[in-house]
């Protein structure tokens, strides 16, 4: 039986500069904010992982192309059409928590 467990992180995310549209992600593809893609430090390429936003609910799904964010406290970066589904434009930080089932070795 293929029993997957769902993992849980609670942090902040932010969401990327526009500096970075056009540029390649550290999976090869090319960086476009339109899309629902995020960077996570450790988390394989092309994991799927929903993003809820702690201070008002609103949730997102994101697939995982790059790596990042590396600054102290941020556990994901995210694009600019998932920070507007989360609701987090404005904010620009806020607390998030992401879940994802753990990759089958």
């Amino acid at each position: 039986m293929g029993c997957s467990r769902k993992i849980v992180e609670s942090g902040k995310a932010s969401f990327y500069a526009d500096k970075f549209i056009g540029r390649k992600t550290a999976s090869g593809t090319v960086f476009r904010q339109n899309r629902m893609t995020a960077a996570h430090k450790t988390l394989p390429f092309g994991t799927k992982v929903k993003v809820t936003n702690l201070s008002n609910g609103r949730k997102a799904k994101v697939r995982i192309t790059d790596r990042g964010p590396f600054v102290e406290g941020r556990i994901i970066d995210l694009t600019k059409k998932a920070a507007k589904r989360l609701g987090m434009v404005n904010a620009g930080i806020v607390k998030v928590e992401i879940k994802y089932k753990k990759p089958q070795r």
